[in-house]
């Protein structure tokens, strides 16, 4: 399906993205349409694959998870990769995983309690089949993780 957004499904993303439980028919009040406008809107958004659904974004140092480490994983076989993906979604601290092109054939991000924890899944991870090698780098410090701010930036 070709859905082609205009400036008010804009407006709709733009409240979602701020708050994903805002209720419809307070983005209606806000733009002075009816309920029922912003509900077709969102269900055609839907069906058209733009919204995905919503998700919650958890602060994971409140859950005593401060250490955040981004590790690349060098495979011993490029056809290997699904399956090691497959193994990576089994460690719930693995939180991305991307292939990509360059030194490693995966990058993933991943969260854990601290320096023996990472460890703990480092090695969890070196030992899945076909990894050859893993490199790591520890993240000091996040400043923009916000999965939907280029939305404010599409143009329509």
């Amino acid at each position: 399906m070709n859905y082609q957004l205009d400036e008010i499904d804009k407006k709709i993303l733009d409240f979602l993205v701020e708050n994903t439980r805002m209720p419809f028919t307070e983005i209606a009040k806000q733009m002075d349409v009816s309920a029922g406008t912003i509900h077709v809107r969102v269900k055609k958004m839907e069906d058209a694959g733009i919204i995905l659904g919503s998700s919650l974004n958890i602060d994971y140092a409140k859950l005593d998870y401060h250490f955040t480490a981004f590790i690349g994983i060098l495979l011993t076989k490029s056809n290997r990769t699904q399956e090691v993906l497959k193994e990576l979604a089994v460690i719930p601290n693995v939180i991305e995983a991307s292939v990509i092109s360059g030194k490693y054939n995966i990058f993933c991000k991943v969260k854990a309690k601290n320096t023996e924890d990472a460890k703990r899944i480092i090695y969890q991870i070196d030992d899945i089949q076909d990894v050859m090698r893993t490199e790591s780098m520890i993240s000091m410090e996040e400043h923009i993780s916000d999965k939907n701010r280029l939305i404010q930036a599409v143009s329509i």
